[in-house]
């Protein structure tokens, strides 16, 4: 019999109700053509929801998930729904809820995508941002008081454990391991006084356990530049929350689309359904137009196969990216072309084919 994974699909808002369907495509071509089979079942949560029930999801939403093997996200947010409103509302309770500690996101400049850094070319830039996803600077502690007078305020709590800072730190350094054994650390400890002091602590502790692997960090503001001067430091970056999100847009945008990049939502121990979604959010602004690209949500589409133990299949659906960027004939506008989502989507399943 073949193997059967479950796959809750929230195609959400905007462009991901453009790109899921090319996502679901490329993934059914990859199962038939290496012997398992994908079971979908879509989950119509988004914005739109929120605007007729008062809520992104059902108050049951979570339970509904928690069957399934994976969870495959196109996008959430909308003009209309602040976007603490929608992100509060669906993706920030899946991740949590189910300890999708680990933020995963790739950054590689591919063939046929031009880098706008100067004279960097395919393999020059190949590193992962190691996001934490659970805790840090995005916690709900804190609060407004004395709203609408002159004495307003508004504190934000900060939250960062030693379980939460050692488990992702952990998960970079073995990642490492498969790679070129090098862990850089975002930091600000020179300006945060105790939460980034704390997370210093953390990462020298940890590496300790990992003599065979390289280390070093920097302070965010540099990192930044680091980013864009010398991407080919890098080879496994751990961050906090903030700090990860910050570098995880970042990084694509350094290899030549935000519109290609992934990223998987990742419980590593599995005890918890995990989720794959593209970084580019909703693009409201090109939303119904037919031109968003769908590589992104593709490639996370194959973080979710290589999640499930299905590497020769993950492998393909890269490898048929690889190939249609590099052949350079259907490129969405993000891209310097002018073919359409189904058009670049089609393409990349032709290619796994």
């Amino acid at each position: 019999m073949a193997r059967t994974y479950r796959v809750a699909v929230i195609a959400g808002d905007g462009i991901g109700r453009e790109v899921v369907p090319e996502g679901v495509n490329a993934l059914e071509a990859a199962a038939r053509r290496y012997g398992f089979a994908l079971e979908w079942r879509e989950f119509d949560w988004s914005c739109e929801t929120y605007a007729k029930t008062g809520r992104m999801m059902p108050e049951d939403g979570l339970d509904q998930l928690r069957p399934y093997d994976a969870v495959f996200l196109g996008a959430v947010g909308y003009p209309g729904v602040p976007d603490h409103v929608s992100l509060w509302g669906l993706l920030i309770p899946l991740r949590r809820h189910f300890q999708q500690y680990i933020n995963l996101r790739p950054v590689r400049l591919l063939a046929g995508v031009d880098s706008p850094l100067k004279g960097r070319a395919p393999g020059d830039i190949d590193f992962y941002v190691v996001r934490e996803n659970n805790e840090g600077e995005y916690s709900s502690v804190g609060g407004r008081l004395y709203e609408g007078t002159d004495l307003e305020m508004a504190m934000q709590q900060a939250v960062f454990t030693r379980r939460g800072c050692d488990r992702v730190m952990r998960y970079a350094f073995e990642l490492a391991r498969t790679r070129k054994k090098h862990v850089t650390s975002a930091t600000k400890s020179n300006g945060i006084i105790h939460t980034m002091p704390y997370w210093d602590e953390r990462f020298a502790a940890v590496a300790k356990d990992y003599p065979d692997v390289k280390t070093d960090q920097y302070h965010i503001d540099i990192l930044t530049a680091h980013f864009v001067r010398h991407p080919d430091w890098f080879d496994v970056v751990v961050g906090s929350n903030l700090f990860g999100d910050i570098l995880s847009d970042l990084g694509p945008a350094c290899v030549g689309s935000i519109g290609i990049a992934p990223s998987a939502n990742i419980n590593p121990e599995r005890e918890y359904p995990s989720m794959f979604e593209p970084v580019h959010g909703s693009a409201p602004d090109i939303a119904g137009r037919g031109i968003a690209n769908p590589i992104g949500q593709i490639w996370s589409g194959a973080m979710m196969l290589e999640h499930f133990g299905e590497t020769e299949a993950a492998a393909a659906v890269e490898r048929a990216i690889v190939e249609v960027l590099a052949e350079g004939g259907t490129r969405t506008p993000d891209l310097g072309g002018n073919a359409g989502t189904k058009d670049l989507g089609a393409a990349v399943t032709a290619a796994i084919r």
